[in-house]
C-alpha cells in the first residue's frame, strides 16, 4: 500500500494538470502536461521524471509532452484508442489494465464521449481519481467525439468507487457548472450552498480542485438522471437514465 503525494498545478486560462509522487519510492509522474516549465520547476534541481501519462488526445492535455519527455527522459503512457494521436507515446492502455507510480497502483477506466479514446485512472489507495474531460466538477465534458449514452456509460463506471474519493478533473469549470446545475435541480438545497462556496472561493481565486464523488454524486446534475426531482423538473419522468442525461447535457451546451 503506497500513497501518493498530489500536487495540483494550473495551467493556460482554466486548465489543471498534477503532479504524482509515490512517497515509498519517490518515482514521479504527471497527468496530462500542457506545459513544460511549470513541471521542471516543480520536480526541482533533479529534474526527476519517470512516467508521463495521458488522459486523451486535446492539445491542452498534451501539448507539454514531447519537450518533457526530451528532457526528462520519462515513458509516455496513454489510451490505446487515441495512440496515434498522442506524440511520444511509449505504452497503450485500456479498459481494466493497470499503471504503477512506484508502488501506488491505478486501475484503468475507457471512459469514451469527450473524445473517442478518453481514459481515467483511480488510484484506490490514495483515494484518487483523475478524470480528466470525463467528469468535472459539477459538470461533464462536452461530448466532442461521442454520444450521450456512451458518456453515461462511461460516468457510470465510477458508481462503485467509494464516496471519499478525490476528483482531479482538467478544468476550472465548476463555478459556470454551478450556476447551470441550479436551473436543472432547483430543490437541491446542499446544491444550493455548494454554489455560495464556490463563488466565494472563485472570488478569492481559489481552486475548487479537488471535489469529492460524495459531493458529485449529490449534487452534480450529470450524475443524477435517475433523481426523481430533476426527471419531474424535466419531463422526463419515463425516459431512460442516458436520455435524461443526454437532455442535461443539451442544455447545458445551450446554456
Amino acid at each position: 500500500m503506497s500513497e501518493l503525494e498530489i500536487t495540483v498545478l494550473p495551467a493556460l486560462s482554466d486548465n489543471y494538470f498534477y503532479l504524482l509522487k509515490d512517497t515509498a519510492t519517490g518515482t514521479t509522474a504527471v497527468v496530462d502536461p500542457p506545459v513544460v516549465d511549470d513541471v521542471l520547476e516543480q520536480l526541482g534541481a533533479d529534474g526527476k521524471l519517470d512516467l508521463i501519462i495521458a488522459t486523451h488526445h486535446h492539445g491542452d492535455h498534451t501539448a507539454g509532452i514531447e519537450a518533457l519527455k526530451a528532457k526528462t527522459g520519462a515513458r509516455v503512457i496513454g489510451p490505446a484508442a487515441e495512440a496515434d494521436k498522442i506524440p511520444a507515446i511509449d505504452e497503450q492502455l485500456a479498459e481494466g489494465d493497470s499503471v504503477s507510480v512506484g508502488e501506488a497502483t491505478a486501475r484503468v477506466f475507457e471512459t469514451p464521449g469527450h473524445t473517442a479514446g478518453h481514459m481515467s485512472l483511480y488510484f484506490e489507495d490514495s483515494k484518487a481519481l483523475f478524470c480528466a474531460d470525463t467528469l468535472f466538477a459539477l459538470g461533464c465534458g462536452r461530448l466532442f467525439e461521442g454520444t450521450p449514452a456512451q458518456m453515461w456509460d462511461s460516468l457510470s463506471k465510477f458508481s462503485d468507487l467509494p464516496d471519499d474519493t478525490r476528483v482531479y478533473c482538467g478544468h476550472e469549470y465548476t463555478l459556470s457548472n454551478a450556476q447551470f446545475a441550479v436551473t436543472v435541480d432547483p430543490e437541491n438545497e446542499e446544491l444550493e450552498q455548494r454554489l455560495a462556496q464556490i463563488e466565494e472561493l472563485r472570488a478569492n481565486d481559489q481552486p475548487t480542485i479537488p471535489s469529492t464523488l460524495g459531493e458529485e454524486r449529490r449534487t452534480n446534475p450529470f450524475l443524477r438522471a435517475a433523481d426523481p426531482a430533476i426527471r419531474a423538473h424535466l419531463g422526463m419522468e419515463s425516459a431512460s437514465d442516458a436520455e435524461v442525461f443526454g437532455e442535461i447535457r443539451h442544455r447545458k451546451d445551450n446554456a
